[in-house]
């Protein structure tokens, strides 16, 4: 079994499995980080490219939940007031995408740990960016550059959540939007690389396999934001982050 998904032992399993439900639960609280989480604890025992397989399905079928939890209307609501954001973000995602079979692992390595640490980092030390209103430009910017790190590697979530945060929309809206968002973004983004072959029938088993665990834990994240404050809950996710963050930077340095 452990052959047939491409993982060295049955240890390894085990490890990916319980990254996969706490990815979820994370997300379940906060409406973010699972590509962060799985991104970062996955590429511990698989190369990168596998790891961005393995999140594909798991992303796009959480973030499906998250945005249609409070039903279809409001869903829909969410893609037209950000439709400048997702349009920019998703146009960008799938030409970055194209970048992943020709980066070098340490670069990679290295685009993913810098904006999920300076990101956490920030967030720890209390900046709380206040930009006012939203505009098309805004919108259209932090959309770009949001969906240009995601095509290269499956993680979008830090500058959505610090632009959406900075422009105080209320919580729930918040994390309506950000299923949406990513939501939309893992779509394109599971096309652009079925297109690149990063997604293809020998990393396919891996992702279908992990599905169930991501799904429990946005199950539990959920049960758990309707009932705990949020706020220690997020502060718990960004030093997991933080930690996450700099490991990879470490492995883009070090190898």
């Amino acid at each position: 079994m452990e052959q047939l998904l491409g993982l060295g032992s049955l240890l390894s399993l085990v490890f990916v499995l319980i990254v996969a439900v706490f990815a979820g639960l994370v997300k379940g609280v906060v409406g973010f980080a699972m590509p962060m989480i799985l991104i970062s604890g996955l590429t511990l025992v698989i190369p990168p490219e596998q790891a961005l397989a393995a999140l594909i399905l798991p992303t796009l079928l959480t973030n499906t939940w998250q945005a249609f939890r409070q039903g279809i209307k409001s869903a829909v609501r969410s893609v037209v007031e950000f439709r400048w954001f997702l349009l920019s973000g998703l146009v960008l995602l799938v030409l970055s995408a194209q970048l992943v079979r020709v980066l070098d692992p340490r670069v990679l390595y290295g685009l993913i740990g810098g904006p999920v640490a300076l990101f956490s980092i920030m967030q720890l030390a209390g900046w709380k960016p206040k930009l006012g209103a939203r505009t098309v430009r805004l919108d259209t910017a932090i959309g770009s550059f949001a969906g240009f790190i995601g095509g290269l590697s499956g993680v979008w979530g830090p500058p959505t959540v610090a632009y959406l945060t900075a422009t105080n929309i209320p919580k729930q809206d918040q994390m309506r939007a950000q299923g949406v968002i990513y939501g939309l973004g893992a779509v394109a983004l599971a096309g652009a690389h079925l297109q690149t072959g990063v997604l293809r029938a020998e990393t396919l088993p891996l992702t279908l396999v992990i599905l169930p665990c991501a799904l429990l834990g946005l199950w539990l994240g959920f049960r758990v934001q309707d009932r705990i404050p949020q706020v220690v809950f997020r502060r718990a996710t960004l030093v997991v982050l933080t930690i996450a963050g700099l490991n990879l930077l470490r492995r883009a340095v070090l190898g």
